[in-house]
């Protein structure tokens, strides 16, 4: 199993590095994310004061993780909010699927949500004769092409203005030269309708504020709003490790968030629910439900050394700037999170024997430690992650055998220097060949080692 997704992972990585047209786009979109990212992070007086900052309100809230979990339990039912624990992704879905039943609801209207598509939550749907309807822009595109999220903030990240017109064209008749503006508008036509007929309404979080028992949604398209206002249930599906103290610490998060996430001031809405609409309102739920993920985190709070992982706020800043992430492309990962947090979280979450890869495909550049709005030290984690993978002994033994080998040669200049250039070369041909890939040359080695040229320079130094 281990083996059969790392090596699928190499195939889609050397396939997806060498696909220009993929590259163009990629560059071109992460081109436009950097250029407003300096233009968003230059607003903050002291930026590194304020990841510092955020750094110590995530460290001090994840170390106590329980007592802000419960905080939030007791303010948000006390609102009138019912909230369900669920230990994995199964738990969580029967759970939800308990709310369709009790309420004999047939149709679902969703807004983005990464820890739904952690539980798979929409196949499940499907499988159950409901059909959930994505009401972000990125995620109902790659919907109607039955993709999963290249990107965890901008899902639709590799598509083209033309691929999406050539889409929308074949699925609505619109025409295939139609503007983004023109397509947006479609889409808008589309969903209106599907807000206002759906029984419930799914959503996540970006925070969930222990000390009013509120959960906080950033967007930037109004879709989650909608979703929370018109139908008569709303369920959010939120990670444990989303909860804050307080609302005061808002005023820091929701700039990070922004400023990283999409190079702006403040994302165009940014909304508190605290549960069920109360009876002088006019809209919103009648029944609100908060389902509290687990699903691994927990696995990733007992490791003490990487529990940092933790921290994330999902902006999606260390993808932008990760060269492999540029290169091979979020699908690849085969996992929900991708890039440099992707690769440090889901080994706990989904495994580190299946997953253990994802830590080595790093250059360790530092680019997103640099780059991290709460300054998790990510390369750190991952080779914190390859340490692990080496202490549980997951290795194959092939792989164990060569490394004892080349560690007890390397030790020893003697053994080095015993085979000349030759030899060595055709060791790297017969063995490395396949790892090195097809568009590489191997390096060839000199006929004698640095070490025996020196050697020889001095002592032809001394006569």
């Amino acid at each position: 199993m281990a083996q059969n997704i790392a090596d699928k992972f190499l195939e889609d990585s050397s396939a997806k590095s060498f696909d220009l047209r993929h590259r163009e786009i990629i560059t071109n979109n992460i081109d436009k994310y950097n250029t407003a990212f300096e233009r968003g992070k230059n607003k903050f007086f002291n930026l590194e004061n304020s990841k510092a900052k955020a750094n110590l309100i995530k460290w001090r809230t994840i170390e106590n993780l329980d007592k802000y979990l419960v905080d939030f339990e007791a303010r948000f039912t006390a609102n009138g909010g019912k909230v369900i624990w669920a230990n994995d992704a199964e738990e969580a879905r029967q759970e939800i699927w308990k709310i369709f039943e009790k309420h004999n609801a047939t149709s679902v209207i969703k807004s983005k949500s990464m820890a739904t598509e952690e539980i798979e939550l929409n196949h499940f749907l499907e499988k159950k004769g409901i059909d959930p309807i994505e009401s972000d822009l990125g995620e109902y595109i790659i919907q109607l092409l039955n993709h999963k999220p290249y990107h965890f903030v901008t899902p639709a990240m590799h598509l083209s203005l033309e691929e999406i017109a050539k889409l929308f064209h074949e699925k609505f008749d619109t025409p295939l030269d139609a503007t983004a503006e023109q397509l947006t508008m479609k889409a808008r036509e589309i969903l209106r309708e599907k807000y206002t007929t759906a029984e419930i309404g799914i959503t996540g979080a970006n925070f969930l504020v222990a000390d009013t028992g509120s959960i906080a949604i950033t967007e930037n398209e109004g879709n989650a709003r909608l979703t929370t206002s018109f139908p008569k249930v709303h369920i959010a599906v939120v990670g444990i490790e989303k909860v804050i103290p307080s609302m005061a610490e808002l005023d820091l998060f929701w700039p990070l968030l922004a400023s990283h996430g999409t190079g702006q001031n403040l994302t165009v809405y940014n909304t508190l629910l605290s549960g069920p609409k109360k009876d002088e309102e006019t809209d919103g739920p009648e029944e609100m439900y908060v389902v509290l993920l687990n699903n691994g985190r927990t696995n990733v709070l007992e490791k003490k050394d990487q529990r940092q992982g933790l921290y994330c706020i999902r902006c999606g800043a260390c993808l932008n700037v990760c060269p492999i992430y540029q290169n091979i492309g979020g699908h690849t990962y085969e996992t929900t999170y991708q890039g440099p947090i992707g690769s440090l979280i889901s080994p706990h979450l989904n495994g580190m024997k299946e997953f253990k890869h994802l830590s080595y495909a790093s250059s360790l550049c530092g680019k997103c430690t640099e780059v991290c709005p709460v300054n998790i030290d990510i390369q750190k984690m991952l080779l914190l992650n390859r340490r692990d993978s080496v202490q549980e002994n997951l290795a194959p033994t092939s792989e164990q055998r060569l490394w004892k080998g080349f560690s007890f040669a390397v030790k020893k200049r003697k053994w080095i220097d015993f085979f000349g250039g030759k030899m060595k070369n055709f060791f790297m041909r017969n063995f490395f060949k396949k790892a090195w890939g097809d568009n590489r040359e191997l390096p060839e080695f000199p006929n004698k080692s640095f070490a025996k040229q020196w050697k020889e320079h001095q002592k032809n130094k001394d006569k």
